[in-house]
C-alpha cells in the first residue's frame, strides 16, 4: 500500500495552525513550512523545549571533570613543591577547570545542534513550494490510501489556497 502525500498552501497562520492541530488529533504525521520561525506552528506540531541544552550541560560537566582530572594528574605526575603548598591545590586549578567547562560546553552545543537538526541534510525535502518563502504557510501530510479522504477533508476545512496530491514525498 503506497502512501499519498498532500501538500496544502495557506495564506493565514490561524488556518495553518488549525489544520495542523486537526491532522495531529486524527493521528497523522505532519510537516509544516513557514516563511519565518513561528512559535504557534511549533506548538501545534507538539515541539517542546530543545534538547540541545542537555548536550550543553553534559559537555560542560565533562569539561569540568576533564579539567579536574587533567590538573590533578599533571600535579601528581610532575610534582613541584613550592612554599609548602599541597600538591593538589584547587584554587590554582580553577582557571583551567573553568576554561575546560566553557570549551567542552560550547563544542557539545555545536555537536548537539548538528545532530539534532540532522545536518548536513543529504536528502533535501522534495515537497516544497517557493511561495513558502514569500509569505504562505504549507502543511504536508502523508496518508495511506484508506485515510487520504480524511486528511483531505481536514485540510479543506481550513480553505487552503492550493492543495496538491502525489505519491509520498518523492512525487509531490
Amino acid at each position: 500500500m503506497s502512501a499519498t502525500g498532500l501538500l496544502a498552501s495557506y495564506e493565514y497562520l490561524d488556518s495553518t495552525v488549525d489544520a495542523i492541530e486537526g491532522l495531529r488529533k486524527a493521528g497523522f504525521k505532519v510537516k509544516a513550512y513557514a516563511p519565518y520561525p513561528e512559535h504557534h506552528i511549533e506548538e501545534a506540531l507538539g515541539y517542546g523545549q530543545s534538547p540541545v541544552r542537555v548536550w550543553t550541560l553534559v559537555g560542560a560537566l565533562t569539561g569540568t571533570a576533564t579539567g579536574f582530572a587533567f590538573t590533578i594528574w599533571t600535579s601528581m605526575e610532575w610534582p613541584l613543591a613550592v612554599g609548602g603548598k599541597p600538591m593538589i591545590s584547587i584554587p590554582a586549578f580553577v582557571p583551567i577547570i573553568f576554561e575546560m567547562t566553557v570549551l567542552f560546553g560550547a563544542l557539545s552545543t555545536v555537536i548537539g545542534l548538528f545532530i539534532l537538526s540532522r545536518l548536513p541534510n543529504i536528502k533535501p525535502a522534495v515537497v516544497y513550494d517557493p511561495e513558502f518563502t514569500a509569505g504562505r504557510y504549507g502543511v504536508y501530510v502523508e496518508a495511506g490510501a484508506d485515510r487520504v479522504a480524511e486528511a483531505r477533508k481536514i485540510l479543506n476545512a481550513q480553505e487552503p489556497i492550493e492543495l496538491r496530491e502525489g505519491e509520498g514525498e518523492d512525487n509531490v
